[in-house]
């Protein structure tokens, strides 16, 4: 039975690779297309690419959304360590209700989520703009944060500190040399979770911007009423981008690695 299993599993994992990634090959495939034509490939040119970085507007709103999307992941990042740290050391009840109330964002749609945060800021009388962005990134972003975090502070032995603390570390130092590196997996995938979210972010950025403040999902948003193939274009440049900073992340640890062996080794 196991072995009349494997197959259609298998075949099940491919077509769902298909289904996720064909789509994005087709992106990649037509922003060299020659015509504007998303149908049918009619020859290889990089005019696309040129017009896309001679956009200014294309090119602000892909300025934004990286600003956006850097600080919303540091601020979010520092402030989620901090608040889960400081979680693993309260009372369980405590606790309990934090991370309760912080699951609540998470599930709640985010239609509700733009409409509560553009009536908080109009409440209380801040224009809407760059700032209120970056503010509502940054609150959405934290809650992932969070919940990337507690896993790995759950795992840890809970005397860690005070046994550093005895051995002479000052508090912050058995934070920074002791807990952080302990906790380094899931800060990293916190902080890749925050900037994904940011960055990809359209329903909550629609609502909470102003000003001709756009970053790039609301402009893809504006551009897709009618046909270019400059959005094409600018989706590869992402992807090229995303999987720079993937290859990136995924490497250097095996670098160390191998480094601290040979190291060891000698």
């Amino acid at each position: 039975m196991k072995k009349g299993k494997r197959p259609i599993g298998s075949l099940l994992m491919a077509l769902a690779l298909i289904f996720f990634y064909l789509p994005i090959l087709f992106v990649i495939l037509f922003s060299f297309n020659e015509s504007k034509s998303l149908t049918h490939f009619t020859g290889f040119s990089l005019q696309w690419y040129e017009k896309l970085f001679k956009n200014t507007a294309m090119m602000e709103s892909l300025y934004t959304t990286i600003i956006v999307a850097v600080v919303a992941t540091v601020v979010s990042t520092f402030i989620g360590t901090i608040a889960a740290i400081g979680l693993s050391k309260s009372k369980r009840t405590v606790r309990d209700l934090v991370l309760q109330i912080n699951d609540f964002p998470v599930m709640n749609p985010e239609i509700v989520t733009a409409i509560g945060l553009m009536l908080f800021f109009i409440t209380l009388g801040i224009e809407r703009g760059l700032l209120t962005m970056m503010l509502a990134h940054i609150a959405f972003c934290i809650p992932y944060v969070i919940l990337s975090i507690m896993p790995k502070l759950k795992s840890l032995d809970p005397n860690l500190a005070d046994a550093a603390m005895d051995l002479g570390c000052t508090p912050w130092q058995a934070l920074t040399k002791v807990i952080v590196p302990e906790i380094k997996p899931g800060i990293v995938s916190g902080a890749l979770i925050a900037f994904t979210m940011s960055f990809d972010d359209f329903i909550i950025s629609y609502f909470v911007t102003g000003r001709g403040v756009k970053n790039l999902s609301i402009m893809v948003y504006s551009m897709s009423k009618r046909v270019n193939p400059s959005i094409n274009a600018i989706s590869t440049l992402i992807v090229a981008i995303i999987t720079i900073v993937l290859v990136i992340i995924n490497v250097i640890p095996l670098i160390k690695e191998r480094r601290e062996k040979g190291v060891e080794k000698n």
